[in-house]
C-alpha cells in the first residue's frame, strides 16, 4: 500500500472505532414522539406593564422558547392554550423540577446606582429614594430607580476566572444604546470616594440583588466602565452562572407565569409504528446496499461497506452531540444513507469513463482518476448543502435548527465515507490481479447498460430548450392552481386546533387509538398518554359535533369515555419561528447564489435557484391537490428536496464547465447535451438508492411516516427532472445573452492555458468575470 491509502485506512479505522464505542456506551435523547416528556401548563398573569392576553401571551412564548433552547431541549412543542395559558412540553428531561424553575423565572433584570446603605432589611418603595433591597451578604442598601434593563443586554455567557479568583461570573455585553448608558452609571459611581457605598452599582433580578460589586480604583470620574468589559461576580456555582446567563440572553418574561400542572406524558407513536418504520428503513437501506452492488459488483459492496460506516460514524455524532432524535429524524437520517451513495456512484462512473477513453490503463490508475475528476462536484455539491445547514442552524430556531444540525453531520460523514472510508477499500481492492483482469468483477472495466444505451441513441435534448421551459412553467402553473383552488392543508402546527384529553373505562395503547381515530375520518389527530392512562388527543379546528364522533370512536374500544380536558390552542410552530425559518431559508439561497456565481457562472447560479424554486412550488403543488397535510414533518421533507435540488444541478454543471473549457469552440448547447448524457448514469443510481429507502418507508413505516415518504418520493423525482430539463434549458437560455467568455482549459500541471499564465487553484473554475 503507498502511504496515503495507509493513513486513510489507519485513518478510517480509528474513526469507526471511537464511533462504535460511543454508540455502545451512550443512550440517544429521543423526542417526544420515540419517548414521551414532561408536560407543563403555564399560566400567565397580569402585570403592572401588561395584560395576559393573546398578544402578550404569545410573546411570552417566544420568549421561552429562547430560554428552552438555552437549556439545551431539542424540539420542544410549546403551544398557547386559550388567551392566557402555554403549554410546554420537553422531551428526555433529566431533571424537571429544575427546568421548571428556569422556565418561570420572570427574569427581570435591572441596574441601579446605590444611594448609601438602607434604613432597614425589608424592601421599602418610595418615589425619591427608589428602593431598598438587601445585598448578598444581607446588609440593606439604598438604590436609586432603574437605569437601564435587561432588554439593554445584547449576549451574555458564563466563564470561570482563574486568574482573578473571582470562580464563576457572567459576562455581559450591551447593545450600543444601553452601553453608553452602563458607561455613563459607572462613571457616577467612580466619582465617590474608594469602600464608599455609593462606588457600587447594584444588578438585581425580579427584586433581588444578585450582585453589587464597586468600581475598581483605576475608574475615573465621569470614564465609567465600557460597555464590552463587564462581568456579574458572585458566590455563583457552574450551574447557577449558566442559568443566570441563559435567563439573561433568554430575555425578560413579558408576563409573570405560574406552573399550574406539569406531568408525565407518553410518545405519540406506538411501539408497533416506531418497529415498522425501523424494519422498513433496514430494508430500504439492504436494499439501496444490494442495488449499488448489483450495479458496480466488488467495488459497489465496497461502497455498501463505507455506507454502513457512515451509518455508524453520523449516529455516533448525533449521539455525541446530544441531537434529539425524533421518527422523522431518523428517516431523514437513513435517507442520507441512501443519498450518501452520490460520492461513490460519481467517482465510480468517472472512473468508468477514464477505463473506457484510455486503452491500456490500469484499474487502479482509472480509479485514481476517477476520485480525482469527481472531487470538484463532490465538493461544490457538499459546500452548497453546508452553507444552508450552517444558516439553518445560525438564523433558524426549533426544529429549523436542529435540521440543519442534522444536515450538517450528514453532509461531513458522507464526504468522509466516501472520500476517506471507500477510497482506501477500493484502492486496496485495485492492487488485485484477479480484481484488475476479470471485468465483471471489479465493476468498473464495463461502461453500464445506462451509459451504452445513451451512447448508442445520442439522443439531442436541447435541440430546442424552450420546449422544456414551457413543460416547467406548465407544471408550476398545475401547481399553483392546487395551491390556489384547494388550498393548502395547514396541520396544527401551524393553525393551532383543539386539545382534547379522555378517560376510558379499559385500557387503550396509543397505536390502537390512532388507528381508531384514522377510520373514523381524524387521521391527522396525535394521540399521547397522559397522566394515569388518561388519552390526549390533539388535532385540528373541531366542532361539538365532530368532537363527539372523536369521543364515540374511542368509546368503541376504551369503553365508557369521559372528557377530562378540552381547550383551544395555537399553533406550535408560531409567527416568529416561521419569520425566522424563512429569512434563514432566504439567506442560504442567496448565499448559495453567490457561491455558485463564483464558483461557475452567474448563469449557471440563477438556473440552479430556478430549478430549485421549481421544485418547492411542485411539491407544495402536488401536497394541495393530493389534499395533504403539510406540518412539521414536510417542512424537514421540504428542506432535504432543496438540498437534493442544488446537489443534482452542481453535478451538470460542473460536468458542463469541464467539457466547455475543453471545448471552447462548440456551441455551449452541444456541450451541455453531451455533459447530460455523462451524468445520466450517476444521477439514475444515486436516485434509485434514495427511491428504495422511500419505497420501503412509505408502504411499511405505517402512518407516521407516509407523508415524509410521499414528500420525498415526490421532491426526488421532481429535483432529477428539474436538474436537466428545467436549469439546463435556463443557463442556455441566459448563455445566450451573456457576453462571459467560456471557461479557460487548464493544463494537469495546474497552469491555465495562454502565455504567462498564473497558477490556479486547482478548484477554480477558470471563468473570468
Amino acid at each position: 500500500m503507498t502511504r496515503a491509502t495507509t493513513v486513510r485506512a489507519v485513518l478510517a479505522a480509528a474513526v469507526l472505532l471511537v464511533s462504535v464505542l460511543i454508540t455502545l456506551t451512550m443512550s440517544p435523547r429521543l423526542g417526544l414522539d420515540l419517548q414521551g416528556g414532561t408536560r407543563m401548563v403555564l399560566q400567565a398573569e397580569d402585570s403592572a406593564t401588561a395584560k395576559a392576553d393573546r398578544e402578550s401571551t404569545d410573546r411570552t412564548l417566544e420568549v421561552l422558547r429562547r430560554r428552552i433552547d438555552s437549556l439545551g431541549v431539542s424540539e420542544p412543542t410549546l403551544t398557547r392554550s386559550g388567551e392566557d395559558r402555554i403549554i410546554v412540553e420537553l422531551p428526555d428531561v433529566q431533571d424537571p423540577r429544575k427546568a421548571a424553575e428556569v422556565i418561570g423565572r420572570t427574569a427581570q433584570l435591572s441596574f441601579h446606582a446605590v444611594r448609601g446603605p438602607g434604613p432597614g432589611t425589608e424592601q421599602e418603595k418610595g418615589k425619591a429614594a427608589g428602593l431598598t433591597l438587601p445585598d448578598e451578604e444581607g446588609r440593606p442598601l439604598a438604590l436609586g430607580p432603574a437605569r437601564l434593563t435587561g432588554a439593554g443586554v445584547k449576549d451574555a455567557g458564563a466563564s470561570f476566572d482563574a486568574q482573578q479568583g473571582a470562580g464563576w461570573t457572567v459576562a455581559l455585553d450591551f447593545h450600543k444604546g444601553a452601553g453608553r448608558d452602563w458607561t455613563r452609571l459607572t462613571g457616577e459611581a467612580a466619582c465617590h470616594p474608594a469602600q464608599d457605598e455609593r462606588r457600587r452599582v447594584a444588578i438585581v433580578l425580579d427584586d433581588r440583588v444578585i450582585s453589587s460589586p464597586q468600581v475598581a480604583p483605576s475608574i475615573g470620574c465621569n470614564v465609567g466602565l465600557p460597555s464590552g468589559s463587564t462581568q456579574i461576580t458572585g458566590s455563583f456555582g457552574a450551574d447557577e452562572a449558566r442559568d443566570l446567563a441563559l435567563l439573561i440572553k433568554g430575555g425578560a418574561l413579558p408576563l409573570p407565569v405560574e406552573i399550574v400542572e406539569q406531568r408525565t406524558v407518553g410518545p405519540t407513536l406506538g411501539a408497533a409504528a416506531i418497529d415498522a418504520s425501523a424494519r422498513a428503513a433496514l430494508i430500504g437501506a439492504a436494499a439501496t446496499a444490494l442495488f449499488i452492488t448489483f450495479v458496480y459488483r466488488l467495488f459497489g459492496a465496497l461502497a455498501a461497506v463505507a455506507l454502513a460506516a457512515y451509518g455508524v460514524i453520523s449516529y455516533a455524532a448525533l449521539v455525541a452531540l446530544g441531537v434529539t432524535l425524533t421518527l422523522p429524524g431518523l428517516a431523514g437520517f437513513v435517507l442520507a444513507i441512501g443519498m450518501a451513495v452520490d460520492a461513490n456512484v460519481l467517482v465510480f462512473e468517472r472512473a468508468r469513463e477514464e477505463y473506457a477513453e484510455r486503452t491500456g490503463r490500469s484499474l487502479r490508475s482509472a480509479m485514481t482518476a476517477g476520485f480525482r475528476n469527481a472531487w470538484s462536484a463532490v465538493a461544490d455539491s457538499n459546500v452548497t448543502t453546508l452553507i444552508a445547514a450552517g444558516l439553518l442552524f445560525f438564523l433558524g430556531s426549533g426544529p429549523v435548527k436542529g435540521f440543519g444540525v442534522t444536515l450538517a453531520i450528514g453532509v461531513l460523514a458522507s464526504m468522509f465515507s466516501a472520500l476517506v472510508i471507500a477510497r482506501a477499500l477500493t484502492e486496496i481492492a485495485s492492487r488485485s490481479r484477479f480484481v484488475g483482469d476479470y471485468r465483471g468483477v471489479n465493476g468498473i472495466a464495463r461502461p453500464g447498460r445506462v451509459r451504452t444505451w445513451l451512447a448508442r441513441r445520442d439522443p439531442q435534448l436541447f435541440r430546442s430548450p424552450r420546449r422544456w421551459l414551457l413543460i416547467s412553467t406548465a407544471l408550476i402553473a398545475v401547481a399553483v392552481l392546487g395551491i390556489v383552488v384547494r388550498g393548502v392543508n395547514l396541520g396544527v402546527e401551524f393553525t393551532g386546533g383543539r386539545l382534547v384529553e379522555y378517560s376510558t373505562s379499559r385500557p387503550v395503547d396509543v397505536q390502537t387509538a390512532r388507528t381508531v381515530l384514522a377510520g373514523a375520518g381524524f387521521g391527522d389527530a396525535e394521540v399521547t398518554t397522559a397522566g394515569a392512562g388518561d388519552l390526549s388527543v390533539r388535532t385540528g379546528d373541531l366542532d361539538n359535533h365532530e368532537e363527539h364522533a372523536l369521543r364515540a370512536a374511542l368509546a368503541e374500544e376504551g369503553g365508557h369515555t369521559t372528557k377530562v380536558r378540552d381547550e383551544l390552542i395555537g399553533p406550535s410552530l408560531g409567527d416568529e419561528l416561521r419569520r425566522n425559518a424563512l429569512i434563514a431559508l432566504a439567506v442560504a439561497v442567496l448565499v448559495q447564489l453567490a457561491y455558485l456565481a463564483v464558483r461557475f457562472r452567474w448563469t449557471f447560479a440563477l438556473a440552479s435557484v430556478a430549478a430549485l424554486v421549481h421544485d418547492v412550488i411542485l411539491l407544495v403543488g402536488a401536497f394541495a391537490w393530493l389534499g395533504r397535510t403539510v406540518d412539521g414533518i414536510f417542512l424537514a421533507a421540504l428542506l432535504t428536496v432543496i438540498g437534493y435540488s442544488v446537489n443534482d444541478s452542481v453535478v451538470v454543471f460542473d460536468r458542463v464547465r469541464e467539457l466547455w473549457a475543453k471545448a471552447r469552440r462548440e456551441s455551449v448547447t452541444t456541450i451541455a447535451n453531451r455533459a447530460v448524457l455523462q451524468t445520466v448514469p450517476r444521477t439514475v443510481n444515486t436516485g434509485m438508492g434514495a427511491l428504495f429507502i422511500l419505497a420501503a418507508l412509505a408502504v411499511l413505516g405505517g402512518d407516521s411516516l407516509e407523508d415524509f415518504a410521499l414528500a420525498l418520493l415526490i421532491g426526488i423525482c421532481v429535483g432529477t427532472y428539474s436538474s436537466v430539463l428545467t436549469a439546463v434549458p435556463v443557463a442556455l437560455t441566459l448563455e445566450k445573452r451573456a457576453k462571459t467568455p467560456p471557461p479557460a482549459r487548464k493544463r494537469a500541471s495546474g497552469r491555465t492555458s495562454g502565455a504567462g499564465a498564473k497558477r490556479r487553484d486547482p478548484l477554480d473554475n477558470g471563468a473570468r468575470v
